[in-house]
């Protein structure tokens, strides 16, 4: 079992930054690929960052140049620095991890990310 928990969300004007942070717990030795996802209303949920246990870092377009993804030593948390964030970046940020055993993947509760026009 894997637990995640995101934290960093919040209320943000055009032009700002935060950065969100997705803390891992529990069979964390399990996890190949930690990412970041977002889900804006009425959409679908869409990739934002990855991250894997080597280090291979893979981000989605519309964020390329401005979010930076990230982890500390431990590999027990990733971070997502957002710079430059624009209205269009409003959504529920998720963390995904995914391992080596079965359920194969796990998400967290998600975390609000606003931004003002």
């Amino acid at each position: 079992q894997v637990q995640l928990v995101e934290s960093g969300g919040g209320l943000v004007q055009a032009g700002g930054s935060l950065r969100l942070s997705c803390a891992a717990s529990g069979s964390v030795f399990s996890i190949t690929v930690t990412g970041w996802y977002r889900q804006a209303p009425g959409k679908q949920r869409e990739l934002v960052a990855t991250i894997s246990s080597g280090g291979i870092i893979n981000y989605a377009d519309p964020v390329k140049g401005r979010f930076t993804i990230s982890r500390d030593n431990a590999k027990t948390r990733v971070f997502l620095q957002m710079n430059s964030l624009k209205p269009e970046d409003t959504a529920v940020y998720y963390c995904k991890a995914e391992t080596i055993r079965r359920p194969y993947e796990y998400w967290g509760q998600g975390t609000q990310v606003t931004v003002s026009s």
